[in-house]
């Protein structure tokens, strides 16, 4: 059900819709000031346009060339691999993107004279609109998607005054969104370089003696206490990049044989496998008593040692990514084992300067996560509004004039 004074719709009834042009790879040109940007699927992100890695073509070009000329307000979407992990490959053309030319298997949509444009960019972004798309959308090595299948999409139309009114609500909140991701990537960047500084001793904290070498072995202990074998294992896995310590409770098996060992909060634990793709962590509580085999092995921290500042060295990409001398096997089997691991030595300082550079670390990552936390709020919150509004469930409020002139 909608409203009486809304209507059904598609969006190639709303929009014009132009794919790219066949640009010849073998013709792109060396980026100088004179030359153009090609807009490329590979260019769309969620919501933004990356130009990192952007393909150039020589100006003047061909006249025919000019129907490609991208302008403010154009809504672009990548029409291979269109949904990735991060979501839907659409984004708004911005001024500071233009000049550019469109390129083949991007679809760039206008409005047509009765619709409202930035209306339908926030109906692109809609939940619905990515379940159609993924319904359509073909499964080859590269999957794609069509003109047809953008263009079939049904949408729900007020007047072009509620679809403006209600594109600017929405905008208030892709505005505080857009805020809030600067400000998360900016506390990221000054986390890293504080991190950065402060594990590596290029910034003290009073004057503490100097750092020492110190092999791991000094600070961590393995830890094989057997597992109690009983009816139901509580399994400990480790996940990767980074992402922390989950278990599992599950019955065992009858002809199981493999040996288990008990697991104890506040170890080290970490995965022969996927040590370097940052599978570790610290057990929490949580799973204390929980068992892993010897491919998860786990230590006990030494006296000396403070195990919140042990883990975020260890967690530096420079630390890890420094020793994959530690592995053995090939590129796809490169396990670390624990008594290469232990072989390592790091410039270490001593257990008071260790916490406090635990302390002023934690609180920087403390920082990101609020921001992490609001900017998953305002997008849940966007995501219950555009619910309402893009359906009629809510309605704006017109002024007279605009009441009228929609009647």
């Amino acid at each position: 059900m909608i409203p009486k004074d809304w209507r059904h719709g598609t969006l190639g009834e709303c929009s014009e819709l132009l794919t790219g042009y066949a640009f010849t790879s073998q013709s792109y040109v060396t980026p100088t000031a004179s030359t153009i940007r090609l807009l490329r699927g590979d260019n769309i992100m969620q919501g933004v346009l990356r130009w990192e890695d952007a393909k150039h073509w020589g100006t003047p070009y061909d006249a025919q060339l000019s129907r490609y000329e991208m302008r403010k307000g154009d809504i672009v979407i990548a029409m291979d691999r269109p949904i990735v992990n991060a979501g839907l490959k659409c984004s708004v053309v911005k001024e500071y993107d233009l000049p550019c030319l469109l390129v083949q298997r991007v679809a760039r949509l206008r409005a047509k004279r009765d619709f409202e444009q930035d209306y339908l960019a926030q109906v692109l972004q809609t939940h619905h609109f990515i379940e159609h798309l993924k319904g359509q959308k073909t499964e080859t090595a590269v999957p794609h998607i069509s003109p047809n299948d953008i263009r079939d999409f049904k949408v729900m139309l007020p007047s072009k005054n509620e679809q403006r009114r209600i594109a600017r609500i929405l905008s208030t909140w892709d505005q505080a969104i857009a805020t809030t991701e600067r400000l998360l990537a900016n506390s990221r960047r000054q986390s890293e370089i504080l991190s950065s500084a402060l594990l590596t001793g290029q910034r003290r904290f009073g004057n503490h003696a100097s750092w020492q070498s110190m092999p791991l072995s000094k600070m961590i202990r393995e830890n094989r206490v057997l597992g109690s074998g009983g009816d139901v294992a509580k399994k400990i896995t480790v996940k990767l990049y980074g992402r922390g310590v989950v278990g599992k409770s599950e019955k065992r098996i009858g002809s199981e044989s493999t040996q288990y060992y008990r697991r104890s909060a506040g170890q080290f634990i970490y995965s022969k496998l996927d040590f370097l793709n940052g599978a570790f962590g610290t057990i929490p509580a949580s799973l204390d008593g929980y068992e892993s085999t010897l491919d998860l092995p786990a230590f006990d921290f030494l006296p000396g040692i403070e195990p919140r500042w042990f883990l975020q060295y260890v967690s530096r990409k420079a630390f890890y990514a420094g020793h994959l001398g530690l592995a053995n096997g090939g590129r796809k089997a490169r396990r670390v084992n624990p008594n290469d691991l232990l072989r390592v030595s790091i410039q270490t300082p001593c257990l008071e300067e260790q916490s406090r550079i635990a302390d002023a670390v934690e609180a920087a990552q403390t920082e990101v996560a609020a921001h992490v936390q609001h900017l998953v709020l305002l997008r849940e919150e966007k995501s219950a509004l555009m619910a309402q509004l893009l359906t009629g469930k809510r309605r704006v409020r017109l002024s007279n004039e605009e009441g009228a002139s929609s009647s």
